[in-house]
Protein backbone atom coordinates (compact mmCIF):
# COMPACT_ATOMS: atom_id res chain seq x y z
CA UNK A 1 0.00 0.00 0.00
CA UNK A 2 3.03 2.23 0.74
CA UNK A 3 4.67 1.67 -2.44
CA UNK A 4 1.07 2.31 -4.72
CA UNK A 5 0.76 5.89 -2.56
CA UNK A 6 4.05 6.84 -2.98
CA UNK A 7 3.75 6.55 -6.89
CA UNK A 8 0.78 8.67 -6.95
CA UNK A 9 2.47 11.79 -4.87
CA UNK A 10 3.22 14.77 -6.83
CA UNK A 11 6.72 15.41 -8.75
CA UNK A 12 8.73 17.69 -6.00
CA UNK A 13 10.39 20.92 -7.75
CA UNK A 14 13.47 21.86 -5.98
CA UNK A 15 14.14 24.83 -8.12
CA UNK A 16 15.89 23.31 -11.15
CA UNK A 17 14.26 21.66 -14.42
CA UNK A 18 11.32 23.91 -13.86
CA UNK A 19 9.99 22.97 -17.56
CA UNK A 20 10.42 19.04 -16.58
CA UNK A 21 8.31 19.84 -13.25
CA UNK A 22 5.71 21.91 -14.73
CA UNK A 23 4.60 19.26 -17.57
CA UNK A 24 4.78 16.70 -14.92
CA UNK A 25 2.98 18.32 -12.48
CA UNK A 26 -0.19 19.09 -14.69
CA UNK A 27 -0.14 15.85 -15.49
CA UNK A 28 -0.23 15.04 -12.05
CA UNK A 29 -3.62 17.58 -11.45
CA UNK A 30 -5.29 16.57 -14.55
CA UNK A 31 -5.22 13.07 -12.83
CA UNK A 32 -6.78 13.95 -9.36
CA UNK A 33 -9.32 16.14 -11.61
CA UNK A 34 -8.02 19.84 -10.02
CA UNK A 35 -6.32 21.31 -13.47
CA UNK A 36 -8.73 23.35 -14.20
CA UNK A 37 -9.12 24.99 -10.58
CA UNK A 38 -5.11 26.05 -11.69
CA UNK A 39 -5.52 26.65 -15.02
CA UNK A 40 -8.76 28.97 -14.62
CA UNK A 41 -9.69 29.50 -11.16
CA UNK A 42 -13.05 27.42 -11.35
CA UNK A 43 -15.74 28.18 -9.36
CA UNK A 44 -18.24 25.79 -8.22
CA UNK A 45 -22.06 26.92 -9.08
CA UNK A 46 -23.70 28.57 -6.90
CA UNK A 47 -26.39 26.87 -4.87
CA UNK A 48 -30.08 27.71 -5.63
CA UNK A 49 -33.16 27.46 -3.25
CA UNK A 50 -33.82 24.62 -1.50
CA UNK A 51 -30.93 22.22 -2.48
CA UNK A 52 -30.96 19.12 -2.02
CA UNK A 53 -28.99 17.09 -0.06
CA UNK A 54 -26.84 15.67 -2.86
CA UNK A 55 -26.26 19.01 -4.12
CA UNK A 56 -25.25 20.40 -1.04
CA UNK A 57 -23.04 17.72 -0.67
CA UNK A 58 -21.76 17.75 -4.40
CA UNK A 59 -21.20 22.04 -3.62
CA UNK A 60 -18.73 21.15 -0.76
CA UNK A 61 -17.01 18.67 -2.75
CA UNK A 62 -16.47 21.52 -5.25
CA UNK A 63 -15.45 23.94 -2.69
CA UNK A 64 -12.92 21.96 -1.60
CA UNK A 65 -10.96 21.30 -4.82
CA UNK A 66 -9.45 24.72 -5.11
CA UNK A 67 -8.14 24.26 -2.41
CA UNK A 68 -6.93 20.67 -2.06
CA UNK A 69 -4.90 21.46 -5.84
CA UNK A 70 -3.10 24.48 -4.02
CA UNK A 71 -2.35 22.12 -1.20
CA UNK A 72 -1.00 19.68 -3.95
CA UNK A 73 1.49 22.43 -5.08
CA UNK A 74 2.88 23.11 -1.77
CA UNK A 75 3.53 19.66 -1.09
CA UNK A 76 5.16 19.00 -4.52
CA UNK A 77 7.99 21.87 -3.70
CA UNK A 78 10.56 22.15 -1.28
CA UNK A 79 11.12 24.48 1.58
CA UNK A 80 13.36 26.54 -0.03
CA UNK A 81 10.92 27.13 -3.51
CA UNK A 82 7.80 27.51 -0.90
CA UNK A 83 9.37 30.71 0.96
CA UNK A 84 8.00 31.84 -2.87
CA UNK A 85 4.80 31.05 -3.05
CA UNK A 86 3.83 31.18 0.80
CA UNK A 87 1.37 34.14 0.28
CA UNK A 88 0.10 32.76 -2.41
CA UNK A 89 -4.19 32.53 -1.84
CA UNK A 90 -5.03 30.82 -4.88
CA UNK A 91 -3.46 27.16 -7.21
CA UNK A 92 -3.18 29.63 -10.20
CA UNK A 93 -1.48 32.36 -8.43
CA UNK A 94 1.26 29.89 -7.21
CA UNK A 95 1.65 28.18 -10.54
CA UNK A 96 1.91 32.12 -12.03
CA UNK A 97 4.19 32.79 -9.46
CA UNK A 98 6.55 30.19 -10.26
CA UNK A 99 6.33 30.26 -13.62
CA UNK A 100 7.77 34.22 -13.99
CA UNK A 101 10.24 33.30 -11.56
CA UNK A 102 11.52 29.73 -12.52
CA UNK A 103 10.50 30.63 -17.03
CA UNK A 104 11.06 34.09 -17.15
CA UNK A 105 9.04 36.60 -18.80
CA UNK A 106 7.32 36.34 -21.93
CA UNK A 107 10.15 38.20 -23.85
CA UNK A 108 13.00 35.85 -22.17
CA UNK A 109 10.80 33.25 -23.37
CA UNK A 110 10.38 34.40 -26.77
CA UNK A 111 14.21 34.71 -26.72
CA UNK A 112 15.04 30.73 -25.63
CA UNK A 113 12.49 30.12 -28.62
CA UNK A 114 14.89 31.76 -31.09
CA UNK A 115 18.00 30.49 -29.99
CA UNK A 116 16.52 27.28 -29.96
CA UNK A 117 15.06 27.30 -33.53
CA UNK A 118 18.34 28.26 -34.92
CA UNK A 119 19.93 25.77 -33.27
CA UNK A 120 17.56 23.53 -34.89
CA UNK A 121 17.65 24.65 -38.34
CA UNK A 122 21.72 24.58 -37.80
CA UNK A 123 22.08 20.76 -36.85
CA UNK A 124 23.09 18.93 -39.61
CA UNK A 125 23.89 14.98 -39.67
CA UNK A 126 27.81 13.93 -39.35
CA UNK A 127 28.83 11.49 -42.52
CA UNK A 128 29.36 9.36 -39.50
CA UNK A 129 27.11 9.52 -37.40
CA UNK A 130 24.02 7.22 -36.65
CA UNK A 131 20.83 7.90 -37.83
CA UNK A 132 19.68 7.54 -34.15
CA UNK A 133 22.35 9.60 -32.85
CA UNK A 134 21.14 12.58 -34.69
CA UNK A 135 17.80 12.24 -34.08
CA UNK A 136 18.26 12.16 -30.65
CA UNK A 137 20.43 15.23 -30.92
CA UNK A 138 17.59 16.97 -32.51
CA UNK A 139 14.60 15.77 -30.42
CA UNK A 140 16.64 17.06 -27.73
CA UNK A 141 16.30 20.78 -29.12
CA UNK A 142 12.38 20.17 -30.02
CA UNK A 143 11.75 19.33 -26.58
CA UNK A 144 13.30 22.28 -25.28
CA UNK A 145 10.96 24.32 -27.89
CA UNK A 146 8.15 22.46 -26.57
CA UNK A 147 8.46 22.80 -22.96
CA UNK A 148 8.07 26.31 -23.55
CA UNK A 149 5.11 26.21 -24.85
CA UNK A 150 5.70 25.74 -28.74
CA UNK A 151 4.73 23.21 -30.50
CA UNK A 152 6.67 21.92 -33.68
CA UNK A 153 5.18 19.81 -35.97
CA UNK A 154 5.65 15.94 -37.17
CA UNK A 155 6.10 17.18 -40.24
CA UNK A 156 8.21 19.75 -39.87
CA UNK A 157 10.75 17.45 -38.27
CA UNK A 158 10.33 14.96 -40.83
CA UNK A 159 11.36 17.76 -43.33
CA UNK A 160 14.58 19.20 -41.57
CA UNK A 161 15.75 15.23 -41.09
CA UNK A 162 15.38 15.10 -45.56
CA UNK A 163 17.32 17.91 -45.52
CA UNK A 164 20.28 16.69 -43.09
CA UNK A 165 20.76 13.73 -44.39
CA UNK A 166 24.00 13.35 -46.08
CA UNK A 167 24.91 11.75 -49.48
CA UNK A 168 25.02 7.85 -48.12
CA UNK A 169 21.06 8.32 -47.90
CA UNK A 170 20.18 9.45 -50.87
CA UNK A 171 19.55 6.14 -53.27
CA UNK A 172 17.16 5.72 -50.05
CA UNK A 173 15.12 9.36 -50.35
CA UNK A 174 14.85 9.10 -53.67
CA UNK A 175 13.20 4.79 -53.37
CA UNK A 176 11.22 6.55 -50.88
CA UNK A 177 10.27 9.37 -53.28
CA UNK A 178 9.30 6.66 -55.72
CA UNK A 179 7.11 4.82 -52.81
CA UNK A 180 5.43 7.08 -50.93
CA UNK A 181 4.73 10.79 -50.81
CA UNK A 182 7.02 12.04 -48.47
CA UNK A 183 4.72 15.16 -47.16
CA UNK A 184 2.62 12.19 -45.59
CA UNK A 185 5.56 9.98 -44.20
CA UNK A 186 5.94 10.31 -40.58
CA UNK A 187 8.84 10.69 -38.15
CA UNK A 188 8.86 6.93 -37.15
CA UNK A 189 8.62 5.61 -40.49
CA UNK A 190 11.33 7.72 -42.09
CA UNK A 191 13.63 6.88 -38.84
CA UNK A 192 13.05 2.78 -39.06
CA UNK A 193 13.33 3.41 -43.21
CA UNK A 194 16.78 5.31 -42.78
CA UNK A 195 17.90 2.69 -40.18
CA UNK A 196 17.47 -0.03 -42.11
CA UNK A 197 19.42 1.18 -44.85
CA UNK A 198 21.81 2.14 -42.28
CA UNK A 199 22.25 -1.59 -41.40
CA UNK A 200 22.14 -2.85 -44.62
CA UNK A 201 25.10 -0.51 -45.30
CA UNK A 202 26.86 -1.55 -42.36
CA UNK A 203 26.26 -5.24 -43.03
CA UNK A 204 27.99 -4.86 -46.72
CA UNK A 205 30.94 -3.27 -44.87
CA UNK A 206 31.28 -6.20 -42.61
CA UNK A 207 30.81 -8.90 -45.00
CA UNK A 208 33.69 -6.92 -47.31
CA UNK A 209 35.81 -6.66 -44.49
CA UNK A 210 35.22 -10.39 -43.42
CA UNK A 211 36.39 -11.17 -47.45
CA UNK A 212 39.20 -9.07 -46.73
CA UNK A 213 40.21 -10.65 -44.15
CA UNK A 214 39.79 -14.21 -45.60
CA UNK A 215 42.04 -13.04 -48.36
CA UNK A 216 44.88 -11.61 -46.05
CA UNK A 217 44.83 -15.08 -44.19
CA UNK A 218 44.97 -17.16 -47.22
CA UNK A 219 47.97 -14.77 -48.28
CA UNK A 220 49.65 -15.87 -45.70
CA UNK A 221 49.11 -19.48 -45.39
CA UNK A 222 50.44 -19.77 -49.05
CA UNK A 223 53.55 -17.66 -48.22
CA UNK A 224 54.12 -19.81 -45.76
CA UNK A 225 53.35 -23.43 -47.67
CA UNK A 226 56.07 -21.63 -50.21
CA UNK A 227 58.47 -20.68 -47.92
CA UNK A 228 58.14 -24.58 -46.48
CA UNK A 229 58.22 -25.47 -49.92
CA UNK A 230 61.70 -23.53 -50.75
CA UNK A 231 62.97 -24.86 -47.31
CA UNK A 232 62.31 -28.41 -48.63
CA UNK A 233 63.96 -28.00 -51.75
CA UNK A 234 66.89 -26.62 -50.65
CA UNK A 235 67.53 -28.93 -48.29
CA UNK A 236 66.84 -31.74 -51.11
CA UNK A 237 69.53 -29.88 -52.78
CA UNK A 238 72.06 -29.73 -50.26
CA UNK A 239 71.29 -33.73 -49.55
CA UNK A 240 72.37 -34.68 -53.43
Amino acid sequence: MASQSASFSPPVFNGEQYHIWVVRMKAYLRGQGLWQYVEEEKQPIQLGPNPTLNQMRLYEEEMLKAPRALSHIHSAVTDLVFTRIMACETAKEACDKLREEFMGSDTMRNMQVMNLRREFEMLRMQEVEKVKEYVDRLMSVVNKVKLLGVEMSDKMIVEKVLVSLPERFESKISSLKDSKDLSQITLIELVHALQAQEQRRLMRQEDANEGAMMATQRGKIMQGNNRRINISFKGSKTAI
